[in-house]
């Protein structure tokens, strides 16, 4: 009977110790979660304010452990920022001259570098303008006496518009009306405004303002493709969370967004 009693005892004993042990098996799953942590700081062309602000909470609430945090400005201005050892992870630029420059320099992951983005070029108007301006070359009629366009060496739009204006053949007579603007968004809120008659910005700008209104877009093969690339900064202590956030921005989620604000995929038809 005591043999039998002990018997019963030691079975039950063994029941209590695996159950524990398969209680502590899944506590420590638990603690071993591998889920992406961390803050990516990604330094952006102006131009992408807006797409990049909806993304960002997007991103943030699909991954609630990365904290994103975007700084805009000229590509030129990013440029330097990342050349001087500002503390970033990921630069997306409104051109291919600033990121093959850093490239150059061996300040970015060259292997991450991508084309991701396109653009159009477009000469806009304050929305209640009264002047019959409607293409790029009455920017050198009386309908214009003050153009905005961005900063020539630092602002891959205002670079743009210097193609444009030389490839028709009259950008010594726009130079003398130009007002130069520290990014692509200071353009637009000039003529916004009505501190300039016009300005030449990016078809995406134009489209989040109600208050300006396209006048023409630039003539084809006027400049070279507005192409936006991305990528990894060779400084980053964040390289894989940089990596994955780069592959999301190509993802077909994160494209619908893009387009939504006029961007097109890069080689997209």
């Amino acid at each position: 009977m005591n043999n039998r009693l002990n018997r019963i005892i030691c079975v039950g004993l063994v029941a209590v110790i695996s159950a524990a042990l398969a209680g502590c098996v899944t506590v420590n799953i638990n603690k071993t979660d591998n889920s992406a942590k961390g803050e990516l700081t990604i330094l952006a062309a102006a131009s992408l304010t807006d797409v990049c602000d909806e993304l960002k909470g997007i991103y943030e609430k699909e991954n609630p452990n990365v904290m994103l945090t975007f700084s805009y400005a000229g590509s030129g201005s990013l440029q330097t920022q990342i050349e001087e050892g500002a503390p970033a992870d990921i630069f997306i630029s409104a051109a291919n001259k600033q990121m093959k420059a850093l490239c150059d320099e061996g300040l970015m992951n060259n292997e991450t570098v991508l084309n991701l983005l396109e653009n159009k070029v477009v000469l806009i108007v304050p929305q209640g303008s009264a002047a019959d301006i409607s293409s790029y070359e009455d920017v050198v009629t009386d309908k214009v006496s003050l153009i905005g366009i961005g900063e020539i060496e630092s602002v891959p739009a205002g670079q743009y518009a210097k193609e444009i204006f030389t490839s028709l053949g009259i950008w010594d007579e726009v130079e003398k009306k130009a007002n130069y603007g520290t990014d692509v968004r200071a353009v637009l809120e000039w003529v916004e405004s009505g501190e300039v008659d016009c300005g030449v910005v990016y078809a995406t700008d134009a489209l989040t303002s109600d208050k300006v209104r396209i006048v023409a877009y630039a003539p084809e093969g006027s400049h070279d493709p507005v192409i936006y690339p991305a990528g990894v900064i060779k400084s980053t202590s964040n390289e894989q969370l940089a990596e994955d956030f780069i592959a999301y921005l190509q993802s077909e989620e994160a494209m619908t967004v893009f387009e939504k604000y006029g961007f097109s995929a890069a080689g997209a038809d």
